[in-house]
């Protein structure tokens, strides 16, 4: 019998991560480079590995008719995209279900439905989950001031086609509105394609909490519980845990049972994520979106359930149902992510492109290191600064803590600047110790406090 052959449409982390789940199931895989990453770890882990373009990933990594032909060529019978770049574009599950290959991800009809925001909220409306007062799609700014005037300040927009804080823009106040409107319009032009953005009101005491689901093709849905992942630089997460540390077990289950309620609403059949903001003020939950893929942080939840959320996304996509009941489901300690990156600290946080002279990872049993690079690598310029996760497990969150601390002092990088130093000054702060934190935190308190000590080190200097 042929061995099942996966394509891998990403690179990075990620990329490896696929291959190691692939290998397990064994599977055959077959990585697409771009020419830049023809010497990564991944490409000499797959078993077979097919340059599909230049390093701008407009011309490789984001080239459908490119992987669709890859994988046609090479007997691929399925294709995951792992996390960015055409994980969460519907046309590539769709040209993969004409040409009758599995796309390791949800339905295409399921991705364009929830990968539209306004429609995603018109969903979780209709399904009784609970939404922030908001617009619907906005063009005009006589919409926006008519919306806005209803709803009053503070106010927040939101691109509809798309995420990670491009065609976001935070108004207090009147005076500002028309500029940020025109602002997140054209963001979102140039990110997405389409200038379409809507308004809701801005939560300014807000914690990012989001469940992992998993739905397999028979209807059948289950959660594997909550994450917190509040702590964010400019919209994009730098720390995330697995329990969310305070959170209220009554309402931690409502999150996590409106969660499943959605996806079984949707159909939704794949592994994926549903996020909300939380008030706290209020101690209310409100739906943020759904990611139709596999999450950066997935590896906390894998640390507390010891479940592997790709095999389970790979086998479900190939027609298994799921292997495992909500009652299978117990949660063990508590587990820490850190994104380590490629960034100058003391320039901004300015990506460090270069060759890695020194690479030594952290170890022990409850330390997991998920990465793409080694000694000699190179950092390209091309793409994401993301060099590793960092993920520490413990009994309690102050053991996990514990554990993060010792890993993020003996991970030795040489040769590229890194965010280390700033994991480190986090990780310190009272307020995270305390689980203290909403998501504007690291801007407004933490990020002003290091780098007055970078003004300090540069004075003694």
């Amino acid at each position: 019998m042929k061995k099942r052959r996966v394509l891998i449409a990403n690179r990075g982390e990620i990329a490896v991560r696929l291959i190691k789940a692939c290998q397990a199931l064994d599977i055959e895989t077959v990585l697409a480079v771009s020419e830049v990453d023809q010497e990564s770890l991944g490409a000499s882990l797959a078993d077979e590995v097919v340059c599909i373009g230049p390093s701008p990933a407009h011309l490789s990594y984001l080239n459908i008719k490119g992987i669709i032909d890859t994988a046609l060529t090479t007997g691929a019978d399925a294709i995951h995209p792992g996390y960015g770049f055409l994980a969460e574009n519907p046309e590539l599950s769709a040209v993969c279900e004409e040409n009758g290959i599995v796309f390791i991800g949800p339905r295409s009809e399921v991705m364009r439905q929830l990968g539209d925001k306004i429609t995603a909220r018109r969903i979780a409306s209709e399904s009784n989950v609970p939404i922030n007062e908001g617009s619907e799609k906005l063009i005009s700014y006589p919409d926006v001031e008519a919306k806005v005037k209803e709803m009053g300040f503070p106010v927040l927009f939101k691109a509809s086609a798309g995420g990670g804080g491009r065609g976001m823009r935070i108004v207090m106040e009147p005076e500002g509105l028309k500029n940020a409107f025109s602002m997140a319009s054209m963001e979102a032009r140039n990110a997405f394609g389409d200038p379409t953005v809507f308004v809701e009101r801005y939560i300014q005491n807000a914690r990012h909490v989001e469940v992992q689901i998993l739905g397999d093709n028979f209807g059948k849905v289950i959660h594997l519980g909550l994450r917190d992942c509040s702590p964010q630089r400019h919209y994009q997460k730098v720390v995330e845990e697995a329990p969310p540390p305070d959170l209220p077990d009554d309402l931690g289950s409502r999150i996590m049972e409106t969660a499943v309620k959605l996806a079984e609403t949707i159909g939704y059949n794949s592994a994926g994520t549903v996020e909300f903001l939380l008030d706290k003020n209020r101690n209310q939950f409100y739906f943020m979106e759904v990611n139709t893929r596999i999450q950066v942080e997935h590896p906390v939840t894998e640390m507390v359930t010891g479940i592997d959320i790709i095999q389970e996304q790979i086998n479900m996509a190939f027609g298994s149902p799921l292997s495992l009941s909500q009652s299978d489901i117990q949660f063990k300690g508590h587990a820490i992510e850190c994104r380590i990156t490629a960034e100058d600290t003391m320039d901004d946080f300015f990506p460090s492109p270069g060759r890695i002279t020194r690479f030594v990872v952290p170890g022990g049993n409850s330390i997991r290191v998920d990465t793409h690079c080694y000694e000699g690598y190179v950092i390209s310029p091309y793409y994401d600064s993301l060099m590793a996760k960092v993920i520490a497990k413990g009994d309690n969150r102050d053991a996990a803590l514990a554990n993060m601390k010792m890993a993020l002092s003996t991970f030795e990088i040489s040769g590229v600047e890194t965010n280390i130093p700033f994991l480190q000054f986090l990780i310190n702060q009272t307020d995270f110790i305390q689980g203290n934190i909403n998501i504007k935190w690291i801007e407004n308190k933490v990020l002003p406090q290091f780098m007055e000590t970078i003004d300090h080190r540069q004075i003694d200097k």
